[in-house]
């Protein structure tokens, strides 16, 4: 899943970002609400972690305007940062359209349970764990297990499953895997994508059963569902 944080605190920003990266996500940053809005305008974020306060145009601005005109007509889910803890500002935030609101200073470890939180807000997704067949996900405590055998994934390829058991079945396109699975400083004219659907692939696999993803030539890849294989 792929984030942007959006806050003129540039040592809170990046301390925040390095700590998402470690839980997997793909994040970008941004200093102000102008360049917050240039980046929603052709990036897709699954979430945006918002600050209030900044010079020029503040949160409120910047979530009403992704209201207004969501960028590819859908709407990201917005997490309000900010200092202002007033009931007031709160209701503000949530009526400009916030999906929930966090008071700073705030634990990381809270700022990532609500992460969590936004980011299940799916059809049919409930709870921190993703089981999609015989795979069992936990993005609270990043365990991973296939029919009971527990898998050792690397972050990015955590990261990679958790995006395709959020859509089983579909036809993802590598175009789609770096929008939200890489984040901003990936090239996009490497073979990154296909190395690491290869080895994340190899580690799902079972002796004499097909792979749990299929490479759909000239499409991009789909974790299959159908006949009983996951």
């Amino acid at each position: 899943m792929r984030i942007l944080l959006v806050d003129d605190e540039a040592d809170l920003v990046d301390a925040i970002a390095r700590g998402l990266r470690r839980n997997g996500y793909a994040v970008d940053m941004a200093l102000n609400g102008e360049e917050a809005l240039a980046k929603a305008s052709w990036i897709p974020y699954d979430l945006i972690c918002l600050d209030i306060t900044m010079p020029g145009m503040d949160g409120f601005e910047v979530c009403r305007s992704l209201r207004e005109s969501p960028p590819e007509g859908v709407a990201p889910r917005i997490l309000m940062l900010t200092a202002r803890d007033t009931v007031e500002e709160r209701i503000r935030g949530l009526d400009v359209g916030a999906d929930d609101y966090l008071v700073k200073p705030f634990a990381f470890d809270e700022l990532a349970a609500r992460v969590r939180s936004l980011l299940r807000r799916d059809p049919g997704r409930t709870g921190s764990v993703l089981e999609v067949g015989a795979l069992r996900l936990d993005t609270a405590t990043h365990e991973v297990a296939h029919d009971g055998r527990s898998l050792d994934l690397t972050a990015k390829e955590f990261a990679l499953l958790r995006y395709f058991m959020s859509r089983p079945g579909e036809v993802i396109s590598q175009e789609d895997l770096l929008d939200h699975v890489w984040d901003e400083h990936a090239d996009p004219f490497t073979n990154t994508v296909r190395v690491t659907v290869g080895t994340l692939r190899r580690k799902l696999s079972v002796e004499d059963e097909p792979p749990l993803i299929d490479t759909i030539v000239g499409s991009g890849y789909r974790l299959v569902v159908d006949g009983g294989r996951i």
